[in-house]
């Protein structure tokens, strides 16, 4: 199980470039590449999955106890021959005194030798005492080797080089030199993502090509290979419990928000994943339930709302019961419009309630969550949901009944103390949820689509 963890002296140094270009330039080679992201992300996971070819996992510490994510790495790692695992932030940030949720902390516990990617714009000599305080801060971690970021021309690489042998002794991978054209657009949420950038193959190809001159993969492959075995007893998934079901997916420019542990906790549970595009398909396939993720229907508002056939026929169908649910952007959605920068545009009009765009983040980070029971899923209740929000959207003008499935112990929601709205047989929220073993949702949302339709 040949792995490595991607990370960095701090945020903005330009790993996930790094990853994306290393995964295309591995898989170029013949590799099967595994990615992983560390935290909770779908933005980045999404140009790691396309430059890899496979899936990313994310690894998320808050949400998933050490087995977990053990596990996911072990089951991921089937049929690949080597795994990019990147961080989030800097190797030694995290959210607690004692680093437990940090990347370090994460690659102790996954026993994978780091790579430290460092932006080196500015420095010469002081880069040494940095890798060597990186390198003294936890005699758990070892850092295998760095590759050089940003970096300002061959004499600047070569002193940085020299310094780097002479008082560290750590390998120097790779040395990319500063390129505007490596950069990706970035927005309110970070790059923006791979489904919907325009040409984002090409440019993950130009990505590989510039890492693969400028780094050394048979290095790379090599630290790889040092990774200790990968021992996990794994999260074997629960057999479906009854009939399987047709569970439609909002995918497209617009929503690909999900995690792919979610949609494999969904199959195993019993249900037939149908792709449908909410800008493009003028009807709503026959399914049994929907599930609507996040996104950018913000962005996207005018083609969405421009495609009156689709969202009348949600509209109808989850009036008449069909069972739903819905994700933040996918409530955005569902809502009676969005209003963003001085342009509105109406929605599916199913959450009486009205969308209001910001310019700074309404909800944003890890939220705790406490079940009311007017949710309409079965199966027992977690004691308290772990759960992460972001989202730069209000939810105004809401009808006054409303009932709610949650009560927000921690984080934003809808209004600071509910999230969840309870519509007929649909669930919308600001909360992401992950299938975890601390909160099965996959499973209970599928048994009860399998529940109306028997009822139906």
């Amino acid at each position: 199980m040949n792995r490595l963890f991607i990370s960095a002296a701090h945020k903005s140094s330009g790993k996930t470039t790094v990853c994306i270009g290393l995964c295309a330039a591995l898989a170029a080679r013949g590799e099967s590449v595994q990615p992983f992201k560390k935290g909770p992300d779908y933005i980045d996971p999404l140009w790691l999955g396309l430059a890899a070819g496979r899936p990313c996992y994310s690894l998320d510490a808050y949400l998933m106890d050490a087995d977990e994510i053990r596990a996911q790495v072990v089951q991921a790692m089937r049929g690949a021959s080597i795994g990019i695992i990147e961080g989030n932030k800097g190797l030694y940030d995290g959210l607690d005194l004692e680093g437990a949720n940090s990347n370090a902390a994460m690659a102790a516990l996954l026993e994978t030798p780091v790579v430290l990617v460092i932006d080196a714009r500015g420095m010469t000599r002081g880069i040494a005492p940095l890798i060597l305080g990186y390198q003294a801060f936890d005699p758990n971690i070892r850092i295998a080797g760095v590759i050089l970021n940003q970096l300002g021309g061959s004499r600047h690489e070569a002193k940085l080089r020299a310094v780097i042998q002479h008082y560290t002794g750590v390998p120097v991978l790779g040395a990319v030199q500063h390129d505007e054209r490596l950069a990706i657009a970035e927005r309110h949420l970070g790059l923006v993502p791979s489904n919907e950038a325009e040409g984002a193959r090409r440019r993950i190809d130009e990505i590989a090509a510039h890492i693969a001159a400028q780094v050394d993969l048979d290095q790379v492959r090599a630290i790889a290979r040092q990774a200790t075995p990968l021992h996990s007893g794994e999260r074997a998934p629960a057999a479906a419990g009854g009939a399987p079901v047709r569970i439609g997916v909002a995918r497209d420019a617009a929503f690909g928000f999900y995690y792919p542990g979610d949609f494999d906790a969904l199959r195993s549970a019993g249900a037939e994943l149908v792709v449908f595009s909410a800008l493009h398909d003028s009807h709503l396939p026959p399914v049994d339930g929907v599930f609507i993720g996040g996104g950018f229907p913000e962005t996207h508002m005018e083609p969405l709302a421009a495609n009156a056939s689709l969202r009348r026929e949600l509209h109808d169908a989850i009036e008449a019961g069909l069972p739903a649910y819905a994700e933040c952007g996918g409530l955005m959605y569902l809502a009676r419009g969005i209003e963003w920068n001085g342009r509105a545009a109406p929605m599916v009009g199913v959450i009486p309630a009205d969308i209001v765009m910001h310019r700074r983040p309404v909800g944003r980070g890890y939220v705790h969550l406490r079940e009311t029971g007017r949710g309409p899923w079965p199966g027992p209740q977690a004691p308290l949901i772990h759960a992460h929000e972001f989202h730069y959207s209000s939810v105004e003008n809401l009808a006054p009944d409303v009932e709610f499935a949650y009560a927000v112990e921690r984080g934003h929601g809808i209004d600071g103390r509910h999230d969840g709205i309870v519509h007929k047989n649909l669930l919308a929220s600001y909360a992401h949820l992950r299938d975890v073993a601390g909160n099965p949702w996959a499973r209970r949302f599928v048994d009860f689509v399998r529940s109306c339709r028997r009822a139906a």
